[in-house]
């Protein structure tokens, strides 16, 4: 059994593609029990996302003003490799209803086999953000509703310029097409 007597440090994956409301309730909870907290970034195979690793790297770190407590990577492979090589015992993931949870439990079984030094703590979201997603917040943010109390400002502005470089794609697209 591996022993890590380094100050308490947990590990926060996800796509965070892009950071809501929720994740940073999350990450504010998880800092209240670990001393430091490393948001992981990695790809999602089953979603395309709409912001590049550079961009959500800056809007995290803009939403946080780069809180010293908070490390944000970029990485690929298993999760649990990463911990286990960065010497960190703890995942934090966020539930917001039981269909999470299911998919959330087997996940964290999964990790458990893989590497059984390496336990997942789970954070309830709050009661004013357990509908957010980042997948609901791009729909509502592209189709042109309100997001401000779902996201971070800064992710707002994001979003608000991600659709408009979306609109005037399509409108180059569409005038080649008509020509």
């Amino acid at each position: 059994m591996i022993t890590y007597l380094a100050m308490k440090k947990a590990i926060y994956p996800g796509s965070f593609d892009p950071l809501t409301n929720g994740h940073v309730d999350i990450v504010k909870r998880a800092l209240q029990v670990f001393d430091r907290v490393v948001i992981a970034l990695s790809h999602n195979h089953d979603k395309s996302a709409v912001f590049s690793f550079e961009e959500r790297v800056f809007l995290i770190q803009q939403s946080f003003k780069e809180d010293p407590r908070l490390e944000i990577v970029i990485i690929k492979g298993l999760l649990v490799d990463f911990a286990h090589e960065q010497r960190t015992p703890f995942i934090v993931r966020g539930l917001r209803a039981q269909s999470d949870f299911e998919y959330e439990f087997q996940l964290a079984a999964m990790n458990r086999c893989l590497k059984p030094c390496i336990d997942t703590v789970f954070f309830m979201t709050g009661s004013d953000n357990y509908f957010l997603s980042s997948r609901l917040v791009k729909e509502v943010a592209f189709l042109g509703g309100d997001v401000s109390k779902m996201v971070p400002a800064v992710v707002v502005e994001a979003l608000k310029n991600k659709r408009l470089e979306l609109e005037n794609k399509r409108e180059r697209r569409d005038d080649a097409i008509g020509d």
